[in-house]
């Protein structure tokens, strides 16, 4: 029995310890998750956060760098006298030849500097051009929601007529494939559900597809463009105050509410109706994009526009429950600003999501404060004839409209789009600071962590087995700050020369021995030279090979719906590199002392992702050896891949990635021919000599890098 106890011990202390699941394992989170804004407790630790969240909206919505701006070349054309205001048509490229439209309401008898008011709409068909049935204004004023019978048939228009009595120039403009935007169909804006195999290619691909999501293209990147060049507009009219400029929208037009705010500081004063919450994100495909809420949300997006004035609404939605999650903490980040009343709820959890007579009240009010218009609080607003669909529509025989539902036009835009950027990032690549500026602070996104971000980690020791001149050891490593765990093996030599070689592969750790069983030559090699060699199951490995990722349980197969709230695989087991990168560095980690030198090798699937792990981490990765099998994330066709990675394609590709190890040491195989970028990057540095390119036989590859590695 004495014998026995121990063993039960044992093998309860194991089963405790079987139980500390990886964190990653739990079920995807998706856009009804649950998602704090959690206020940061000095400003200087918000303007680092701040920076970020931003960053990271903008290379989520492709717009990182920003494309060109080209010519508006603005059209405005059929004004509309109505007395106190008129109403003019107008359509302008935001891109050349991709039109964005919609009206223009001025105030007549202007003079002087007034302000500029944006309207982006949300999820109504046909929004700007909508008038509903009398029976359905005569529901709403008997519910409290509207005011009038004429003017309650359009709420768009009222707001903007109201703005324009006010003093305001406002513009109000058509989501894609709304109203007169016609050159994008609904079926791929708003209703998107299954991959088209005619737009996903590798050249001249379609929205939606893995290339496409590989360069960060998609329809809220799209929108967002959109909504920059629709201030471009509003700021090249004359009359418009560029200290005094708003904007609004209600659902999805809140959400371009917000997202504008957040990125084009020319917003003075900001309104996101119903979509400002902890819960619901945005339900549609044009309200998503990979990346974008990846440990980030609606109320964090919001809290970026601090500290200028800032109202939102709740209602029985999504939003009911702002006035106690997500309100006070906004308040309280705009109270570090010394700006706490600046931040506005107006409460209404008795009406259905809307933008009623109620709320557009409350915006007017709050405009009316904060821009000093000088009218009477609160703002009510006055019945007017809202115009017929003719009056407003951009569209006539002099002014043809463009090819509707064009697949070409389509791929012609993201072709744009890519050339534009690829432009953009290879001028910047010619320099380190460009390099590291542009591609660098992208790729950290894509990754999503850095080295000085992975996290407090452990060593949870496992077997040990002397074998003679080394020892093998397995066991654990847990990052406490995430939830993960990473299992490893350590090969230890009896006398250590102070160097750590990660050895990482496709297959985990079995890519240490041979098919037989024994440690591989090579391995064995590093041994042998003192080198403590660590081979590791990152995420998913150790099994069964990985052959689709999962997604969440969403029947519309968009990437955005998943990658958009979750880590891709293979930015997770770039984190498992920067933990055991973390776990070597923070001193007598494991079974070994702190090493001197930290060398990581990569082959296979892992190539690339040592690739990755070294842009983010730099020196603390002193030497680097990347086999990438020819591998580029634009040639996947499947966005479950394992290897799929949101935005990698775009900056340049995996070459892009590489080229940000320069100036430290790197041993490149599996090329071809070695990438310029990489070449003109350690060149760049001064650091020619630091760069190492193997084109021999490649079952020599092993014992070349082995060489290199202990010189």
């Amino acid at each position: 029995m004495k014998r026995i106890l121990p063993i039960l011990i044992v093998l309860f202390v194991c089963s405790l310890t079987a139980q500390a699941e990886d964190i990653r394992l739990q079920p995807l989170k998706d856009l009804n998750g649950y998602f704090p804004f959690n206020p940061p407790s000095s400003l200087s630790q918000w303007e680092a956060r701040k920076e970020y969240v931003r960053r990271q909206i903008l290379v989520a919505a492709g717009l990182w760098p920003m494309p060109a701006k080209t010519p508006l070349n603005a059209v405005i054309h059929g004004k509309v006298d109505c007395g106190e205001y008129t109403v003019e048509k107008v359509y302008f490229e935001s891109v050349p030849s991709f039109l964005v439209t919609g009206n223009l309401y001025r105030p007549k008898n202007v003079t002087g500097k007034i302000p500029g008011v944006l309207f982006a709409h949300g999820h109504r068909q046909d929004a700007r051009l909508h008038l509903s049935t009398e029976e359905t204004v005569r529901r709403e004023i008997a519910a409290g929601a509207e005011r009038f019978e004429s003017g309650g048939r359009s709420t768009f228009q009222a707001l903007c007529v109201q703005l324009a009595r006010m003093g305001c120039v406002v513009w109000q403009w058509d989501m894609l494939s709304d109203s007169d935007s016609i050159q994008l169909p609904r079926e791929v804006v708003h209703t998107f559900a299954k991959q088209r195999p005619e737009m996903n290619t590798t050249e001249n691909w379609g929205l939606y597809s893995p290339q496409a999501e590989a360069h960060a293209q998609n329809i809220m990147g799209l929108q967002t463009w959109n909504s920059i060049r629709s201030l471009d507009f509003l700021l090249s009219l004359p009359e418009v105050d560029p200290r005094r400029t708003a904007v609004t929208g209600a659902s999805g037009g809140g959400t371009q509410t917000m997202l504008l705010a957040a990125v084009d500081d020319r917003i003075q004063l900001s309104f996101p109706v119903v979509m400002v919450s902890t819960s619901m994100q945005g339900g549609c495909t044009c309200e998503n994009a990979s990346l974008l809420r990846v440990n980030t949300g609606n109320v964090e997006f919001a809290a970026l526009f601090a500290p200028k004035p800032q109202g939102m609404n709740s209602a029985d939605d999504w939003t009911k429950e702002m006035a106690t999650k997500g309100l006070p903490e906004l308040q309280k980040l705009y109270a570090l600003y010394g700006a706490k009343d600046k931040v506005f709820l107006q409460r209404g959890e008795h009406f259905p999501h809307n933008y009623n007579a109620v709320t557009r009240s409350a915006f007017y009010t709050f405009l009316n404060k904060h821009f000093k218009l000088g009218h009477p609080a609160p703002v009510i607003e006055r019945d007017f004839e809202p115009l017929a669909r003719e009056q407003l529509s951009v569209w006539d025989d002099a002014h043809p409209a463009p090819k509707a539902a064009d697949p070409d036009f389509e791929r012609k835009l993201l072709r744009w789009l890519t050339d534009d950027a690829e432009r953009q990032l290879r001028t910047a690549a010619a320099t380190s600071e460009g390099l590291r500026t542009l591609i660098g602070s992208a790729v950290e996104v894509l990754i999503g962590r850095t080295l000085a971000g992975a996290g407090e980690v452990e060593w949870s020791p496992g077997n040990q087995q002397d074998r003679g001149d080394y020892a093998e050891m397995t066991g654990t490593l847990r990052n406490n700050t995430y939830g993960e765990e990473v299992k490893l093996a350590w090969l230890c030599p009896k006398r250590p020369s102070g160097r750590a070689v990660v050895w990482l592969h496709d297959n985990g750790l079995s890519a240490l021995r041979d098919a037989g069983g024994s440690i591989k030559p090579a391995v064995m090699k590093l041994v042998e030279g003192g080198a403590v060699v660590l081979g590791a199951d990152l995420f998913f490995q150790g099994g069964e090979p990985v052959k689709q990722t999962r997604v969440v349980e969403n029947p519309r197969e968009f990437a955005g719906y998943t990658f958009g709230y979750n880590h891709a695989l293979f930015a997770q087991r770039t984190h498992d590199v920067l933990s055991i990168v973390t776990l070597l560095r923070k001193g007598k980690p494991g079974p070994q002392p702190q090493p001197s030198t930290i060398a990581i090798a990569g082959w296979g699937g892992a190539g690339p992702i040592v690739a990755a792990a070294r842009a983010v981490a730099g020196d603390a990765i002193d030497l680097a050896a990347v086999d990438t099998g020819g591998f580029r994330f634009g040639k996947l066709l499947d966005y479950r891949d394992p290897m799929f990675l949101p935005g990698g394609a775009k900056y340049l590709d995996l070459p892009g990635m590489i080229a940000l190890s320069a100036p430290h040491p790197l041993w490149l195989a599996g090329e071809s021919e070695e990438p310029e970028i990489v070449a003109a990057a350690y060149r760049a540095a001064s650091k020619a000599d630091k760069l190492t390119t193997f084109t021999g036989e490649a079952a020599q590859k092993e014992m070349a890098v082995v060489e290199w590695l202990l010189k």
